[in-house]
C-alpha cells in the first residue's frame, strides 16, 4: 500500500468557514496528538512504524511531510523512493501513511500544529524505529 493524500474542503459563507473531509474514515483511530515543530528549519525524523498506521492533518500553519517505505528495518536501504507531500490548514485534506513507512515532518511556516492520529494505543505494541536525519539520500 502506497501513502494517499485524502482530500478535504472548505465552505465558507456568512457565518463563516466549515472545514469537512467526508472522505476520511476515522474508524481505526485510538489515539491522536499534535506536533508543533520549534522552528521552520528543523526536522523531525526519520520515524516510522512497521505495524503501526499514521494520518496527518495540519491544524494550523503548514507542513511538508516525506515519507519512505522501508525495506529492512535493520540496516534500511539509504536510497529508497521519497513520497513528498505539503498540507496546510486551509483545507481538511489528511495524509494517510499505511505501514511500513518513516516519516519526515518539517514546519512551512511558526507555529503550525500537526494533528496526528494513529490506530494503536501508546505502548500498546513496541513498534518505533528512528534514524539518523541524514541517513537517506533525499
Amino acid at each position: 500500500m502506497i501513502p494517499k493524500l485524502i482530500i478535504g474542503n472548505c465552505h465558507s459563507d456568512q457565518r463563516g468557514n466549515l472545514l469537512y473531509n467526508n472522505d476520511f474514515d476515522a474508524s481505526l483511530i485510538k489515539r491522536i496528538y499534535v506536533i508543533e515543530n520549534k522552528d521552520v528549519q528543523f526536522v523531525r525524523g526519520w520515524q516510522g512504524h512497521q505495524i503501526e498506521q499514521r494520518w496527518f492533518s495540519a491544524v494550523s500553519g503548514s507542513f511538508k511531510i516525506q515519507l519512505i517505505k522501508i525495506d529492512n528495518w535493520e540496516k534500511p536501504s539509504v536510497d529508497l523512493e521519497n513520497f513528498t507531500y505539503i498540507v496546510d490548514s486551509e483545507k481538511l485534506n489528511v495524509i494517510h501513511v499505511p505501514s511500513g513507512y518513516i516519516s519526515s515532518i518539517q514546519s512551512l511556516e511558526l507555529n503550525s500544529k500537526l494533528l496526528v492520529m494513529a490506530d494503536y494505543l501508546l505502548g500498546e505494541t513496541k513498534d518505533e524505529y528512528r534514524y539518523d536525519i541524514e541517513y537517506f539520500k533525499i
